[in-house]
């Protein structure tokens, strides 16, 4: 059974402990053990179509969801057809994708196999985040029910944000989209009560006293971008707001969790996961987001760099 409950986390809880590995995120994520993270956050480059330089690589481990995904159950050897998707060849299924979009191959052939060791990492009771843009979600949701099965599939999140240049030549594009997986759709931990409620569009229309409590939020969250100014901002291109984490944080895990942010970029996930008593474990390759977070979080602990 999903777990629910209506109970505030304590404000007086322990601060959680932060560490910070600088290193490519496939190698050090294969450094930990399985089911290790009751929450795997995932915020990866956008494919905007700009000249990227990546590798394909191939999972060190596949994980046991895929390996019962085949046609006896057993672990597919290496380059074997996995199945999904209402049956459909999975090779097939990159294979049709590939014919729609000839950048598909290179920007999933670095983001799969990072995929497949996030959800090695996660725990039974796990929730994986996959935070995308428009461009990729939709190819995103097919490939992910093939990987980890329709079943496992819990939500399509909208974040709606108002802010920036708007194009009068098409509908402005403001809002991300966050892909929610579970790991065992008869065990995932989610905790509504937990979530920081919000502000009733239509306040007139519910009593006084639900207008004053608020209301749980929706799949669709409507919160602004990091703001110019004020303490969030670390000047990181492409931060992400402490709002958003925080609800991901608090409806995912319990106290004394651990989280996981494989593209952890200014540190944002470890900064709320901290602060809400979770363990948090951040992975970025680029030596300015390591910084950044090293300033944001100077009580995290770095890990030694992988040789």
């Amino acid at each position: 059974m999903t777990s629910v409950s209506a109970s505030p986390i304590a404000e007086d809880r322990p601060r959680g402990r932060v560490t910070i590995h600088h290193g490519d995120n496939l190698a050090v994520a294969a450094s930990f053990p399985d089911a290790a993270f009751t929450v795997v956050y995932l915020d990866p480059p956008f494919n905007t179509g700009r000249p990227q330089t990546k590798t394909v690589e191939t999972a060190l481990h596949r994980p046991a969801s895929v390996q019962g995904a085949t046609d006896a159950g057993a672990a597919p050897a290496t380059g074997a057809v996995r199945r999904g998707f209402h049956g459909r060849e999975y090779e097939r299924l990159r294979g049709d994708l590939l014919t729609y979009d000839d950048r598909f191959d290179d920007y999933w052939g670095f983001l799969e196999p990072r995929l497949v060791e996030a959800w090695r990492l996660l725990a039974d009771d796990g929730t994986l985040y996959l935070h995308l843009d428009y461009r990729e979600a939709h190819y995103a949701k097919v490939l992910m029910d093939a990987l980890f099965g329709r079943a496992s599939f819990l939500n399509e999140i909208i974040w709606a944000y108002d802010y920036g240049a708007k194009t009068r030549r098409r509908w402005p594009t403001k809002h991300d989209t966050i892909l929610v997986y579970v790991k065992d759709p008869a065990r995932y931990w989610f905790d509504s009560g937990a979530v920081d409620r919000e502000p009733y569009m239509a306040p007139g229309l519910v009593t006084a006293e639900k207008a004053a409590r608020g209301k749980l939020p929706t799949d669709v969250w409507w919160h602004t971008i990091v703001p110019t100014t004020g303490r969030e901002k670390t000047g990181y291109p492409t931060q992400k707001p402490e709002g958003i984490l925080r609800r991901i944080v608090q409806a995912s895990s319990r106290p004394g969790d651990r989280v996981l942010d494989l593209f952890a970029g200014s540190g944002t996930t470890g900064a709320v996961a901290a602060a809400l008593g979770r363990d948090a474990v951040l992975v970025d390759a680029n030596p300015e987001a390591v910084a950044v977070m090293r300033e944001r979080i100077p009580d995290a602990e770095v890990a030694p760099t992988l040789g």
